[in-house]
């Protein structure tokens, strides 16, 4: 399994401080098993929990390309019939995922599309569970469009989250298939997509463990319930 290299700033940040307690104790002459209690072991859980929460696995996605996949690891906390005023403009269907700190945080493409960053919206930091998180938080944006749906994704912010980071070109619309990487959520959040209403079947329930990439969550519908869902001009 391989490591996201976004995890060597917090791996040195880690030695560096206790690194320093330990000149510290040392100086106080404190003894070799203080050091080690005080410092070494929690340096080194620290360091461990960083590399866990950092993998990045291999996934793959289903081949049927009608379905739709979970954007994010973890545990869907709601699936909401709204309204999209300002990208989607239509009535849609939400599906959000709560993503714990022992989840895997790397978000993927749920659909193949092209990819577009809307941008960063600055917020409050509301625990993400909360339904109004989603329209009140920091959080990024970012919509993937095909030719039979749209797809917004909202990477949202929460108390213990600091960063949303998407990978593609923020500048220029980005070519995507299903389950491809696009982004991350780093220290535990809320990922919503929204799917204009008559595009979808719905095919999770709240509750449901995802895994990004591989658990489908929707179907597309028939091709002549799609009108809807044309490419934004």
């Amino acid at each position: 399994m391989s490591i996201r290299p976004e995890v060597w700033p917090f791996i040195l940040a880690t030695i560096a401080i206790f690194g320093l307690l330990a000149l510290a104790l040392r100086w106080k002459k404190a003894r070799t098993r203080t050091l080690l209690a005080g410092c070494g072991l929690p340096a080194l859980i620290l360091i461990a929990y960083f590399l866990y929460f950092f993998r990045d696995p291999e996934r793959t996605p289903p081949t049927d390309p009608t379905l739709v996949v979970a954007a994010a690891d973890g545990r869907v906390a709601a699936i909401t019939n709204v309204h999209e005023p300002h990208y989607l403009k239509t009535d849609c269907v939400r599906i959000s995922i709560f993503l714990s700190l022992f989840d895997v945080h790397v978000n993927r493409a749920p659909i193949s599309g092209k990819s577009t960053f809307l941008g960063y919206f600055p917020g409050r930091r509301l625990f993400t569970f909360q339904e109004k998180a989603s329209d009140v938080n920091q959080h990024n944006k970012i919509l993937i469009e095909n030719d039979r749906t749209r797809c917004l994704i909202t990477q949202i912010v929460g108390p213990v989250c600091r960063r949303v980071v998407y990978w593609p070109d923020h500048d220029h619309p980005v070519d995507l298939a299903m389950g491809d990487r696009i982004g991350m959520m780093k220290f535990g959040s809320r990922l919503d997509m929204y799917f204009p209403h008559n595009d979808v079947e719905i095919l999770t329930t709240p509750g449901t463990v995802v895994r990004a990439g591989e658990t489908p969550v929707a179907r597309l519908k028939l091709a002549d319930n799609t009108n809807q869902s044309a490419m934004i001009p």
